[in-house]
């Protein structure tokens, strides 16, 4: 008899490696070190035992981690294995049971198996009363996952495959087929040609009902079984991509080096190797698929590829396979291709169609598609919707690699619109969740949003620290994305430090880089800080380009926002008096727009213009509006420099608690206040005045703020205390 070989067997220790020395888990990279807590069920008894065992390539995260419990922590196992063999042969007959209807697949079926099988279940008082594990009404719960490791390693061969074959007995039921072939194929003896292909249709049905980790052990099983070596090269690939689904990297990259698939490889190396490389890769297995579904999906995933890399010329490539190869491509790709081409009323059009496809009950790939689309368009509501059920629709069916995706694009969305803090939360949630399930490259992407956000709130320090972290692996991966988002992280800094010809610098190299170092769309997206770097180091030469290439596609694509950042880099470029009707323009756009961060950025240049134009009523207005809305970002360096223009202009910057509202607010605060004190809700105050709800509660914290108060009863309290 031989031992099935999932779940984990009873095997004697492998060898120390070579080159492997004590290494605290501390020192480990972050993806490295939440990889083994993964792997190892957050167990600090089985980290102690691990981490010591790395090899110096996988203690870097170059090579993957050992998986089989048996390589993981073998002193920890034999511990267990030895109290668990104190217990009565009755008391471990019970447990090995119970460890096999639960791990790797759990199937349910302990309880009527103790039925089938007449079992007495009085000895599992033995275990509990050795804190091994305790029986309920619902099953056998053991005290942690090392401890049922433990009580099915310890049993023998041939009590294994009974035990499993009297769990595959009891599950007759009509969807219990693919829970009864994993029983029947661990119970195997050997090599079958017939149960290979039963486990490769329960795979099948489980990755179709979206349960990624249990076609992953069906698949991986069925490979094990396979006479055949081409099937069974077949069958590790698809073991291979659903373990990468349910969020075990490691194990998909030791599945994968056991076969040679291009497409398998591509995906592989988008999430976590070169991007260049999984493109190339991605588009080879496309046209070995031809005209199947399967290569618009490959098409697709080249389209992320090319986006990371920055060679947005390869979109260009991909669409024009995909017309040679008949297929529909993805909107995404086919509007990057036409943006490349200059081509921006295309685009949106586009776009447009890709970003209206968020409806709820969808697939999260094409939703997290639909968000980026949306969040090219400037529509950020929507890409808010999409990658929220994007997140949802990945965690139904199992794959979290895929929601850490969708909250990368979520957190833009959130901090754009004036929620820093919580887009902040979003991508550190969505970073843990990256570097547990190996998504090295998305970490990389969301350590350089992270630096944004520092950038943003005034944390130098963690600006600069997660800049370097994401340049030096995208520089390493071709990454052009987040390296080119991490260097305006940094510019921003220096923007806001009043550090303007190393903001000018680096926001002017942002798109000289090439391929894996810069990103086109980054240094598009970063014109409105580079307009502002360059005038106030008067070069402005390069800055008007920009502009104008910013200001075509603002007007293609419609985007109020954009509209209103151009709007506002014509005021910045405009000589004097002239610049006032351009700023005006610009907060009338602003007003219905949604990026309120920059909107408060750009009432702090209108009032620091006014200022200089000697027109201190406004100005004062302008800057105190701007400061109230950096306050309530916490955005400290922005609001240092409204006080500093306030200061200027010899404003107090104290709260004027106690004093006539008429005197401190402007007209337009003054109006919104007193219906707020009246009982209006801000959708009502919205309808009264043609603004948006948006806009009032903007103006309601500026009012708050003004005041020194906190709430609406104190604003009843007051206005009805003024003359």
């Amino acid at each position: 008899m031989i031992p099935v070989n999932p779940p984990p067997l009873d095997r004697t220790s492998p060898p120390q490696p070579t080159d492997a020395g004590p290494c605290p888990a501390s020192a480990l990279p972050e993806g490295v070190r939440a990889r083994v807590l993964r792997v190892v069920y957050e167990d600090q008894r089985a980290v102690a035992e691990l981490v010591p065992r790395l090899t110096e390539r996988q203690a870097a995260g170059a090579d993957p981690l050992p998986v089989e419990p048996a390589e993981l922590a073998p002193g920890l196992l034999h511990a267990l294995r030895r109290e668990i063999r104190v217990l009565p042969d009755e008391t471990r007959l019970l447990l090995l049971l119970a460890a096999a209807d639960q791990y790797p697949v759990a199937t349910h079926a302990f309880l009527r198996a103790v039925t089938a099988g007449r079992l007495d279940t009085r000895p599992l008082e033995a275990a509990e009363a050795a804190g091994v594990a305790h029986a309920s009404a619902g099953g056998v719960f053991f005290r942690d996952a090392w401890t049922r490791i433990a009580a099915y390693g310890t049993a023998s061969p041939a009590d294994r495959r009974e035990a499993h074959l009297l769990l595959a007995r009891v599950l007759g039921g009509k969807d219990e087929t693919t829970r009864r072939s994993w029983h029947r194929g661990a119970a195997a003896l050997g090599p079958s040609t017939r149960l290979a292909a039963e486990l490769r249709t329960a795979a099948d049905r489980a990755r179709a009902e979206g349960r990624p980790a249990l076609a992953r052990a069906l698949a991986e099983r069925a490979a094990d079984l396979c006479p055949d070596p081409a099937e069974e090269a077949r069958l590790l690939a698809r073991a291979a991509a659903d373990a990468w689904c349910s969020g075990e990297p490691d194990r998909a990259r030791r599945l994968a080096a056991r076969t040679d698939n291009s497409a398998l490889n591509g995906v592989l190396a988008l999430r976590a190797g070169n991007a260049a490389e999984a493109f190339d890769a991605l588009l080879t297995a496309a046209v070995r698929q031809e005209r199947s579904a399967d290569a618009v999906e490959l098409l697709a995933l080249a389209t992320e590829a090319a986006v990371y890399t920055g060679d947005l010329r390869r979109c260009r490539e991909a669409h024009v396979l995909a017309q040679w190869l008949d297929l529909p491509p993805s909107g995404i790709l086919a509007a990057l291709a036409c943006a490349v081409e200059g081509r921006y009323a295309d685009a949106r059009v586009l776009l447009k169609a890709t970003a209206g496809r968020c409806g709820p009950g969808g697939a999260p790939g094409p939703l997290i598609h639909s968000g980026i689309a949306a969040l090219m368009l400037g529509d950020h509501t929507r890409t808010v919707t999409a990658t929220l059920r994007a997140a949802a629709s990945a965690r139904a069916r199992g794959i979290p690699g895929t929601e850490a995706q969708a909250m990368e694009f979520r957190a833009y969305a959130d901090f754009w619109t004036g929620r820093p803090r919580a887009a902040e939360a979003a991508a550190q949630e969505a970073l843990r969740q990256a570097h547990a399930t190996g998504q090295d490259n998305g970490a990389c992407h969301l350590q350089a949003a992270l630096a944004m956000f520092a950038a943003v709130t005034g944390d130098e320090q963690a600006c600069r620290e997660r800049a370097a972290a994401a340049r030096s692996h995208a520089l390493a991966h071709g990454l052009g994305l987040p390296a080119a988002l991490a260097q305006w992280a940094l510019a921003f800094l220096d923007l806001t430090n009043g550090r303007f010809p190393a903001a000018a610098a680096r926001l002017r190299a942002l798109a000289g880089f090439g391929p894996g170092h810069g990103h086109r769309a980054i240094r598009h997206l970063a014109t409105p800080h580079y307009v502002e770097a360059a005038v106030r180091t008067g070069d402005t030469r390069v800055a008007r380009a920009a502009h104008a290439d910013y200001h075509r596609w603002a007007t293609a694509v419609r985007s109020t926002d954009d509209l209103a950042l151009s709007a506002r880099c014509r005021a910045l470029l405009a000589p004097g008096a002239e610049a006032v009707q351009h700023y005006r323009a610009a907060l009338d756009l602003h007003a219905r727009g949604t990026r309120d961060f920059e909107r408060a950025r750009t009432e702090l240049l209108f009032g620091g213009a006014l200022r200089r134009l000697r027109q201190r009523t406004e100005a004062r207005d302008r800057l105190h509006s701007a400061l109230e809305a950096f306050e309530s970002f916490g955005a400290p360096h922005c609001a240092a420099q409204a006080r500093a223009e306030l200061r200027a202009l010899g404003t107090p910057l104290t709260p004027h608690t106690g004093t006539d509202p008429a005197a401190v607010l402007t007209a337009q605060q003054l109006m919104v206040a007193r219906m707020a004190a009246e009982g209006a809700t801000n959708r009502e105050i919205a309808d009264r005045l043609n603004l948006s709800p948006r806009t009032i509660d903007h103006h309601l914290r500026g009012v708050f703020s003004r005041l020194g108060i906190r709430s609406r009863i104190e604003l009843v309290r007051l206005l009805g205390e003024s003359p």
